[in-house]
């Protein structure tokens, strides 16, 4: 509870009341969509879905960007980096300055989302407050420095709305308000969730391998909702591999498209950690003692 009193304390409280407002709209869109249910609206909701929190959250800001556990062709990182756009998880670099601020000071008061400050707050509570998603010039230059140098990530991360405002321009035009109501509604809130519930959830419940210096926890369905991100331990026990599931059990969706990206030559120099590496290391500390 002292821990939590400090988190606390510590945080702004300045009240993010655009991201309250645009939530808010967001969650009566998904509402919405229920009542105009089609089968050819859930298709293209799930197509959508998977190209901006699959192929472009969990492969491209995360795996790719944030950790640089492997290397694309410019083409392919921006192709990526404007699939995770249509996720509306706010701007790439803004993003990644978040996700390694969160790996820099996990679960301190530094940390964006940090569970100290309750279920909630790591959930979703941490983008009404503070900072929020909204990373300052000075935070970004400092923790993601590799993408404010480049002008094209610089110009997506300030315009990353305009992909979806597109996109509601061309499912109005295919299939009326309802499919926006799937397409962007539902699905951009869907995929809110399940993302947060990495932040959340496998911060809270799950079992761990590693006795890493957190609480994370795997959890198989997370792992199942986020096309692999909810083997939570592994990944921030080696957070630069872009292998999160370690064993067959540990289905990885986002894992098999970088292999199948490393496969066509789309993909180099892939770092992805084998539990056969930890077993080799520990006998050779052992054979060194």
């Amino acid at each position: 509870m002292q821990n939590v009193v400090e988190f606390n304390q510590a945080k702004s409280q300045k009240i993010q009341w655009h991201t309250i407002i645009g939530v808010t709209i967001f969650h009566a869109m998904a509402v919405a969509a229920f009542f105009t249910f089609s089968w050819q609206n859930l298709a293209v909701a799930v197509l959508f879905w998977w190209l901006a929190n699959s192929v472009g959250v969990g492969i491209g800001y995360h795996r790719l960007l944030t950790h640089r556990g492997f290397k694309t062709p410019k083409w392919v990182e921006y192709i990526l980096t404007l699939c995770g756009t249509l996720a509306l998880q706010s701007g790439a670099i803004n993003w990644v300055t978040t996700h390694r601020k969160h790996h820099a000071f996990t679960e301190t008061d530094k940390d964006p989302h940090s569970p100290l400050g309750g279920l909630y707050h790591a959930h979703m509570g941490w983008i009404f407050k503070g900072e929020g998603q909204n990373q300052s010039e000075a935070s970004m230059n400092r923790y993601t420095p590799d993408m404010m140098k480049d002008p094209v990530q610089r110009f997506m991360n300030k315009y990353y709305w305009v992909t979806s405002v597109l996109l509601g321009v061309g499912l109005f035009a295919i299939g009326g308000f309802s499919m926006i109501f799937w397409a962007i509604g539902l699905r951009v809130v869907f995929g809110w969730h399940t993302t947060w519930f990495v932040n959340s959830v496998t911060h809270t419940w799950g079992t761990r391998r590693f006795e890493s210096r957190d609480t994370s926890t795997n959890n198989g369905l997370i792992a199942a909702l986020t096309f692999g991100e909810g083997w939570h331990n592994n990944h921030h026990t080696y957070p630069r591999s872009a292998k999160h599931g370690l064993t067959l059990r540990e289905i990885d969706v986002n894992w098999m498209q970088i292999w199948t990206l490393q496969k066509l030559g789309l993909a180099t120099d892939v770092y992805a950690f084998r539990l056969e590496d930890e077993q080799n290391e520990v006998e050779s500390w052992q054979k060194a003692a």
